[in-house]
């Protein structure tokens, strides 16, 4: 019993471990709260003409088509861009 009647804690033992208790129950919540947010999240959508008119624009830079067939199908694009999508069409 002698061990336990002359020892006293100290202001920073009792400061360090409210701190390394705030850490840890922080870090805890911060891991949960990512976890969650990563599953939840919807993956964004880009336009397809967005990537479309890129690789029309590609094409035109390396010489694979002439201007009149980049127009074309630029408007095409653009035509399909405000077209609505009709689900039974294809079948």
């Amino acid at each position: 019993m002698m061990f336990w009647s002359d020892s006293h804690w100290v202001f920073w033992q009792v400061a360090l471990m409210w701190v390394g208790m705030v850490a840890f129950w922080g870090l805890i919540i911060w891991a949960v709260w990512a976890l969650i947010g990563s599953t939840t999240q919807k993956p964004q959508q880009d336009h397809r003409g967005d990537d479309a008119r890129r690789i029309l624009d590609q094409r035109l830079a390396k010489g694979e088509i002439e201007t009149e067939e980049y127009r074309r199908l630029r408007e095409l694009i653009a035509h399909d861009d405000h077209a609505p999508i009709d689900a039974g069409a294809n079948r």
